[in-house]
């Protein structure tokens, strides 16, 4: 929409027609360039005119023409009574009328501006003709040809400008608080929109945001961004140095051992904060009460008001320490004079450690039960498995120190000590059954009785087997069966045997696994080194490695079964050596012994042979001379054949062997 108005018209012409004839000024309908025109219209059409004096019928040659220096000059003349803008220009402009949706301002230019009336939104009542504003020149002359304002962007940057210098001096500003967005709200400071983080809004955590949209609230500017024109506020600021500035006058009057009045503001697992009027300070868990508690909120409540002593505060961290059980008498000072040892009393269980557990016979009063008197049995004891936090149990004071606050305290000796009178009930040789209670590596935990118990060696297990551990043989709670081996009563030992209770079956194993033996068995374990292998009746032998060796040259695999010769068998280590290599070892050694035998059995009849012939020599014909030649030459390789044994025997001249050699 062009809108142009030319406000100073008239002024204005009356001004530029200075001293110009009447006649060629009587006209207002026309504008100023028409009455200047140089070129002469070659005929004047016959207007209507304002005034009555003015011939607009006269010849030509009567109009009053002007050069063009005269026009440049009287141009230059309107143009001086408007103001020189420039765009970006910040300035002052009165409201001349407003429209249903825009406002019309003057500024002194050669047109008025259009303002949007949203853009009047923060003027309570809104706009009114006649109000004086400043405004941004946006755009001298738009596509359209219309002067382009803002107020809005002069209230920017006005703005901005204020931001920025209160950034600098530290002012407090006043802003309202227009909307929530991600992560804060949205402020408005001096009418334009600033952000203030939900960590700025106020000391404590804020999880509504909802509650502040809507209040015009005191800000500090804290953050600003010259690139974007961003600025952070915050409300936080503001209170902490309120808080700084009681803080300071608090620990500036703090003395130890002071008495305050505190809010309980926080409660944590380690203790609670306290707010002092303005600082806090820290009651530690330790600190709330003589005797043990698990948590604060156990004795505490949020809000809750409470006197407390400063125990130490540190003036460069800011930090106090808060006492709450130092007001009252602590309880060892207070104890009861009949308390001494030998007494009988009653505690709860409110600490369990590796090496006892803490019973609190009354607040901020502790005895300690040591592993070693919770049973008369010397078998290991786990604490944390023999008692229960809030149990409560009855012991015996064994000692008592009030100056250094500490006592002693046994279960054990609540009862009468069962090792006196041991060789009685438990004589050795005697047989009993107990419970598994613990099991080790090396061996097995077994209680007969209340406070007497002993251990089974892993190698009183069984006679036959090896245990590599013993819950291989037993669990803990099985009951079993012993046998009493030894007693040391000073020490408060049993030593106890499972396999005595039964014959030693290695004195009668001993012909059944006779070394040659051979007996068949199942490898159950394999390693590097050998093989273990089950064999009758219950025992286990060991195969080294190199007897595992077949015949095919390939080794026994677990879980196979072989034939396996006793190659060694010790009573008294209770261990049986096997081999299964020893075996076809032994039968090629056999057959070599047979063919041996059958080799010099057959020498021996050839022998038995020549010497008969040899003894009919003298009736044997030539020709019979080159059988004989034959037997002999073989009884010869049959003698060459022959092992080293019978090398003497063949070394000897055959009978009649000189007889022969004569006769040829």
């Amino acid at each position: 929409m062009s809108f142009t108005i030319n406000k100073q018209l008239n002024a204005d012409e009356q001004e530029l027609t200075a001293g110009i004839p009447e006649e060629a000024t009587a006209t207002t309908n026309e504008p100023v360039e028409a009455v200047t025109e140089i070129a002469v219209m070659e005929e004047m059409p016959v207007l209507e005119t304002a005034h009555d004096d003015f011939d607009w019928s006269r010849d030509k040659r009567n109009v009053v023409a002007y050069t063009a220096d005269e026009k440049i000059k009287y141009d230059a003349v309107y143009d001086n009574t408007f103001k020189q803008i420039n765009d970006g220009e910040m300035i002052q402009a009165t409201v001349e009328s407003l429209t249903k949706t825009d406002a019309v301002v003057n500024i002194g230019f050669k047109s008025d501006g259009l303002i949007s009336l949203n853009e009047f939104r923060d003027i309570p009542g809104g706009v009114k003709v006649g109000d004086v504003i400043e405004v941004m020149v946006v755009e001298k002359e738009d596509r359209e040809g219309n002067l382009n304002l803002s107020r809005k962007s002069a209230r920017i940057t006005r703005a901005w400008e204020r931001i920025v210098e209160v950034n600098k001096t530290g002012e407090i500003v006043t802003g309202l608080v227009t909307s929530k967005t991600k992560g804060g709200l949205i402020v408005d400071v001096f009418g334009m929109e600033t952000f203030l983080p939900g960590s700025q809004i106020d000391v404590k955590p804020v999880t509504d945001y909802d509650q502040f949209v809507g209040k015009t609230m005191e800000f500090k500017v804290v953050k600003i961004n010259e690139a974007i024109k961003n600025a952070v506020v915050s409300h936080k600021a503001l209170i902490e140095s309120d808080i700084e500035a009681q803080r300071a006058e608090i620990i500036g009057k703090l003395e130890k051992g002071q008495v305050l009045e505190g809010t309980i503001k926080n409660i944590t697992d380690f203790g609670a904060f306290l707010d002092l009027g303005g600082l806090d300070g820290l009651l530690y868990i330790t600190d709330i009460s003589w005797g043990r508690i698990n948590h604060p909120s156990e004795v505490l409540k949020m809000d809750q008001k409470l006197n407390v002593v400063v125990l130490d505060f540190d003036d460069d961290k800011k930090r106090i320490s808060l006492g709450l059980k130092q007001l009252t008498p602590h309880p060892w000072d207070t104890l009861a004079e009949n308390l001494k040892e030998g007494e009988i009393v009653k505690g709860k269980v409110v600490n369990i450690e590796d090496y006892g557990a803490f019973l609190e016979i009354m607040p901020g009063v502790e005895g300690l039960v040591h592993v070693s008197e919770i049973t008369w049995a010397n078998t290991p004891i786990n604490a944390k498995e023999f008692f229960k936090l809030n149990d409560e149990h009855e012991a015996k004071v064994v000692t008592l120190d009030k100056e250094t606050r500490k006592m002693s305290l046994s279960i054990k000796q609540m009862t009468e000590d069962p090792w006196s009178a041991i060789e009685t009930r438990f004589p050795e040789h005697s047989r009993h059954k107990g419970i598994v209670k613990n099991i080790t590596p090396y061996g097995v935990f077994v209680e007969l009785s209340t406070g007497i118990g002993g251990m089974i060696h892993i190698s009183d297990l069984s006679w036959l087997k090896r245990f590599n551990n013993p819950n291989e043989y037993t669990k803990v709670a099985n009951e079993i069966e012993v046998m009493i081996l030894s007693i040391d009563k000073d020490g408060r030992k049993l030593q106890l045997g499972h396999k005595q209770i039964e014959e030693d079956p290695w004195n009668s194993l001993e012909t059944v696994f006779a070394e040659g033996s051979i007996h068949e068995g199942t490898v159950i374990k394999k390693d590097d080194k050998g093989a273990v292998v089950q064999l009758p009746y219950g025992l286990e032998g060991y195969v080294p490695a190199r007897h595992l060796m077949k015949e095919d040259e390939k080794l026994i695999a677990a879980d196979e079964v072989a034939q396996f010769m006793v190659i060694e068998f010790d009573r008294n280590d209770k261990r049986i050596v096997l081999s299964h290599t020893r075996l076809w070892e032994q039968e090629k050694e056999e057959e070599k012994q047979i063919l041996k035998k059958e080799k010099m059995a057959e020498a021996e009849q050839t022998k038995k042979a020549v010497k008969a012939i040899q003894s009919k020599v003298e009736k044997t014909t030539l020709g019979d001379l080159g059988v004989l030649a034959g037997l002999k030459a073989k009884l010869d390789s049959d003698e060459a054949a022959k092992p080293a044994e019978g090398t003497n025997e063949t070394a000897k001249p055959a009978e009649g062997t000189n007889e022969t050699a004569a006769s040829e």
